[in-house]
């Protein structure tokens, strides 16, 4: 099998803030597989809340969750074959907390007591802020072997090629271009339950390239073996070529039965010019998502209205419980009653991307907010011109990005659209450094740290978090708190649809548009299995149809 990226790496250590997003995938990876490190336990691709065991053989915990023991599978070894160890466990969580990027140098704030238990068992004893999901979060996390690692070197360890437990190995790494990873023959849980029908491949290659449409030639020249494609203008236009119409590519849509999730421009809210929701609202209104639906994608989006849209977890045209109003508490004197009662919709125009009356209340908000236009300038009571940047990382991002800068020149708002390198991009989002940003938010139907990472105040000021917006409040906080802490469905479901209340109300983000299907162009000989999990497609699953089985 053949991946192919966008982007490049530098380090072989996706666990330190030098290694996010542009390291070497494969290595510790939702999408392709954890190929080398493995965790304690192992999520299912089909359901929201279950966790299989991995390294860990099982698990003790009680009713209230005060503490979690891992007992380790006494087959599990690295892959010089040693054993993995409760030492292993021990040292690794203490090297993330000290050494480690977030999420994973906080694991161990809720922990009040780590102790090793017999030979192979580590016992977690909870703090009294820990949550419901918590002791989930501890059994995602990956396990490094001790004996291998100098902690003094951990951070710049660079393209040093650590050893793990998981099914592979390295073969070889060219700096930057390519990762090949081949099966190791003596992997401890090829006949694990969690493993069966995963890791099917007896070499992964990963290349990288510099832009998508250079990863695209590369597909269609054969030398990627599947592309994933989010562009429904390209899926219906760019697939016109020999290997298509010969049969060797196929295509194929997944449907998953997941949320729609939140792409939009995020406004960092560090800047002084966004603190003021009523400028958010404002430039939020001025985009007309019917003008770029219709002349950009040829109509085949859906607006996104919540970041729950399509699932039970939505607020959209739902009234709130009252539970949910108890959860709002204050916030709720500066929610518009539209957003409690179910029903705010974003604004739908005449698709002229000039729509006068939806523009109008732009206007008028900013007016509010202490801007007038002069000279056919959106400027302040200082005559300092309403202007921003819009970072941007692919042609497809810059151009919706164009045309947001059409609409908002209209009401004379003056924005730079930035189109950076993978790179760039990558460091300015993780150090903050940029007005507005295009970002998709994934949703599940089982949200809870994560979403902490994304809104939580202790967020904010820490580079590398997915606190792209800047959001620091109190009352947010509280909601996050009842979402990790939930005990049931219902109180679990009302603390979420009061995050997208508030959220949907605050206007953080500008919802864009979605999309139910995954489209996905593939070599023939690549099958999956014939039902498509909660998810949608795991390729972890796929194998080759004309391999022969060992």
């Amino acid at each position: 099998m053949t991946y192919g990226v966008v982007g490049t790496f530098d380090s072989l250590n996706p666990f330190v803030l030098k290694g996010m997003r542009t390291t070497a995938r494969g290595l510790w990876d939702p999408q392709y597989g954890s190929l080398v490190f493995e965790p304690l336990m192992l999520r299912s691709a089909d359901e929201p809340f279950t966790l299989y065991g991995l390294l860990a053989k099982s698990v003790e915990i009680d009713d209230d969750r005060t503490f979690m023991q891992f007992n380790l599978d006494s087959r599990a070894r690295w892959s010089d074959g040693k054993p993995v160890t409760a030492d292993d466990v021990i040292f690794t969580f203490e090297l993330l907390r000290d050494h480690g990027r977030p999420p994973f140098s906080n694991r161990l704030k809720k922990v009040e007591k780590m102790e090793k238990v017999g030979d192979n068992s580590v016992r977690f004893t909870f703090t009294k802020d820990a949550d419901r999901e918590f002791p989930l979060l501890l059994a995602l996390s990956p396990v490094l072997p001790k004996h291998a690692i100098d902690p003094k070197k951990f951070e710049q360890s660079g393209l040093t090629q650590m050893i793990g437990s998981g099914p592979y190995l390295f073969d070889r790494v060219k700096p930057g271009e390519k990762i090949v990873y081949k099966r190791n023959p003596n992997y401890w849980g090829n006949d694990l339950p969690a493993m069966r029908g995963l890791a099917n491949y007896d070499r992964i290659t990963i290349n990288y390239y510099l832009q998508d449409q250079t990863l695209f030639e590369a597909f269609k020249k054969g030398d990627v073996d599947i592309y994933g494609d989010g562009s429904p203008t390209h899926w219906r236009d760019a697939y016109n070529f020999p290997a298509v119409r010969s049969g060797e590519i196929v295509r194929e849509e997944f449907k998953p039965k997941l949320p729609s999730g939140m792409f939009g421009f995020v406004f960092n809210t560090r800047r002084p010019l966004f603190q003021d929701v009523r400028v958010r609202e404002a430039l939020t209104l001025a985009f007309d998502f019917e003008w770029v639906n219709r002349n950009l994608f040829g109509d085949v989006y859906a607006r996104t209205e919540s970041f729950w849209q399509n699932s039970d977890l939505s607020s959209y045209g739902v009234p709130a419980s009252d539970k949910e109003l108890a959860l709002i508490g204050d916030l709720k004197k500066d929610m518009e009653p539209e957003f409690l009662d179910g029903s705010y919709k974003l604004p739908v125009t005449d698709g002229s991307g000039r729509d006068r009356k939806v523009l109008k209340r732009s206007v008028d908000l900013l007016k509010d907010a202490g801007y007038v236009i002069r000279d056919g300038k959106m400027v302040d009571n200082k005559g300092k011109p309403l202007t921003f940047e819009i970072m941007t990382q692919s042609p497809d991002q810059e151009k919706v990005a164009l045309a947001y800068q059409r609409f908002l020149t209209a009401i004379g708002v003056d924005v730079a659209v930035r189109t950076v390198d993978d790179s760039s991009y990558q460091q300015r989002s993780q150090s903050f450094d940029y007005d507005m940003v295009l970002k998709s938010y994934s949703s599940s139907l089982s949200p809870g740290a994560e979403q902490v990472g994304r809104w939580g105040s202790a967020s904010k000021g820490v580079q590398g978090t997915d606190s792209f917006a800047g959001v620091a409040d109190p009352g947010i906080d509280r909601i996050l708190s009842a979402i990790v802490s939930a005990r049931g469905q219902e109180d679990f479901v009302a603390s979420v649809r009061a995050l997208d209340r508030v959220l949907m109300s605050r206007y953080y983000v500008i919802p864009l548009y979605h999309i139910a299907q995954q489209w996905v162009a593939h070599r023939k000989n690549l099958m999956h299995p014939p039902i498509t999990p909660l998810y949608g497609y795991s390729l972890p699953a796929w194998w080759d149809a004309t391999a022969k089985a060992q």
